[in-house]
């Protein structure tokens, strides 16, 4: 899963029959401690009603096409989740070690 940003929206008035009615954000990742920008935006389809502005879980892949309750679907990114609040501890640097 990815934490983005919503930037955009993509108007597409001729689209895949199976996308038909669905709206199509683009999103930018963001780094869950600084909130900056990391890597390149990607176009999704939003499935839960996102807006520009918002925050959002972002999947790829196999999870974005079972997000549309058709693994056939033609989408390779997909919202699937709305962020309310992140909280983020600092990272030491020290790998995990069970007792």
């Amino acid at each position: 899963m990815i934490i983005a940003h919503v930037i955009g929206t993509v108007v597409a008035t001729r689209k895949h029959e199976q996308l038909s009615g669905a709206t199509i954000q683009i999103v930018q990742p963001i780094h869950p401690q600084t909130g900056g920008p990391t890597g390149q935006s990607l176009v999704a389809l939003d499935v839960v009603g996102a807006g520009v502005g918002e925050t959002v879980i972002v999947v790829t892949g196999s999870s974005a096409r079972l997000s549309m309750d058709n693994p056939q679907s033609p989408v390779d990114a997909s919202i699937v989740g709305i962020v309310d609040q992140m909280n983020v501890e600092p990272f030491s640097g020290k790998a995990f070690t069970s007792a």
